[in-house]
Formats: structure tokens, C-alpha cells, sequence
């Protein structure tokens, strides 16, 4: 049987591999160059099918490797990331507060998770470029917060150019994956003392059930 995909190695307790969406320019890149290196550059070449960073936290005295994979927004470059949803544990849907389009465009994005991820897949919510001036916002708060709610996901309104919340979303999408394997994780382990208990009665011809934690 295969090993659980985020169990303890070496250097870490847990890997987490996290995925960032949303249409092309609403910053996406510069979020995961914020989190991972902790810098910021206006100058970014839009990204090419697919591109990924990894940086190592502690949480609650685990150390979780953080895997995230930055996907390119445009329509030419959709088939390539829809491969990259089914093994993700975490997405992260990202608008910009001052392009409404953006915004509107999270339900489609959404689809997509739908369609191409796991069932049990974590999401949160990002509204990028907070800092922007009130006078250049088309979304508001609220819009984003109603939204968020609606799907019932977490939500952020972030900016990569001054770190705002850009650590509080990757840390809050990274417990919540944790504290969701650490339950399967629980519930998998009384089924290895039934592999016993089973195979005293294998007489009755009866296969143990397969756990579907880790399918």
C-alpha cells in the first residue's frame, strides 16, 4: 500500500503542495516571490505555463514544506495548469481588488477546481493589491467577503508590493490543510488493528475494506 502523500520525511512532517490561480496580471507571482523570498520586483515577465517555489514553515510544532505552484492565467496556458489541480492540496484564488473582471472571473475558476480537482481540495479566497488607492478599488470588502462566504472558504485581501496578509494566507491555507491530514491520518490508523481482527475471521472469505483517506 502506498505511503500516505504527506507523511514525515527526512527534514519536514508534512509536504503540502498548493496551487495559485486567477486570471493573468492579478499578481499571483508576486505573492509567491513575497512568501518565498520575501521580496517584491514591478518587473515580472508573465508567467509561462507553470513555475514553483518552496519554503519551509513551522506550524504548531510540525514543519510543513510548502511546495506552491504558480500557474500562468491566460486561456492559451489552461490545459497545461488543469494538470497540476489534481495533485494540489490547497488553491489559492486570486483576483485584484481594482479589476473587476477579475473578480467576476473567480466563479469560473472555481468550475475548474470543480471539475479538475480533488474533492476534499482546501480553498481560500485572495483579493490582491489592497494597497491600491480607494479611488482605484472596484471591489469592495464586502464583495469579496460575501463571495468567500458563499463558497464557504477563507478570505484575504492581500498586498505582495507592502506584505500585507501575504503570510497570514499562506500560514491560515497551510493549517487548515494540516489539521485536514492529521485527521485522515487518525482515522486511517485504527484500520491497520482491524487488518488483524480480520484476518482471524478470514475464514468468512470477507476482503477488508480499503481506506479511502489516502485514494
Amino acid at each position: 500500500m502506498a505511503a500516505p502523500p504527506a507523511r514525515a520525511r527526512a527534514d519536514y512532517d508534512y509536504l503540502i503542495k498548493l496551487l495559485l490561480i486567477g486570471d493573468s496580471g492579478v499578481g499571483k507571482s508576486c505573492l509567491l516571490l513575497r512568501f518565498s523570498d520575501g521580496s517584491f520586483t514591478t518587473s515580472f515577465i508573465t508567467t509561462i505555463g507553470i513555475d514553483f517555489k518552496i519554503r519551509t514553515i513551522e506550524l504548531d510544532g510540525k514543519r510543513i514544506k510548502l511546495q506552491i505552484w504558480d500557474t500562468a492565467g491566460q486561456e492559451r496556458f489552461r490545459t497545461i495548469t488543469t494538470a497540476y489541480y489534481r495533485g494540489a492540496m490547497g488553491i489559492l484564488l486570486v483576483y485584484d481588488v481594482t479589476d473587476e473582471s477579475s473578480f467576476n472571473n473567480i466563479r469560473n475558476w472555481i468550475r475548474n477546481i470543480e471539475q479538475h480537482a480533488s474533492d476534499n481540495v482546501n480553498k481560500i479566497l485572495v483579493g490582491n493589491k489592497a494597497d491600491m488607492d480607494e479611488s482605484k478599488r472596484a471591489v469592495p470588502t464586502s464583495k469579496g467577503q460575501a463571495l468567500a462566504d458563499e463558497y464557504g472558504i477563507k478570505f484575504f485581501e492581500t498586498s505582495a508590493k507592502t506584505n500585507l496578509n501575504v503570510e497570514q494566507v499562506f500560514f491560515s491555507i497551510a493549517r487548515d490543510i494540516k489539521q485536514r491530514l492529521a485527521e485522515s491520518d487518525s482515522r486511517a490508523e485504527p484500520q491497520t488493528i482491524r487488518i488483524n481482527q480480520t484476518d482471524q475471521a478470514a475464514g468468512s472469505g470477507q476482503t477488508p475494506q480499503k481506506s479511502t483517506c489516502c485514494g
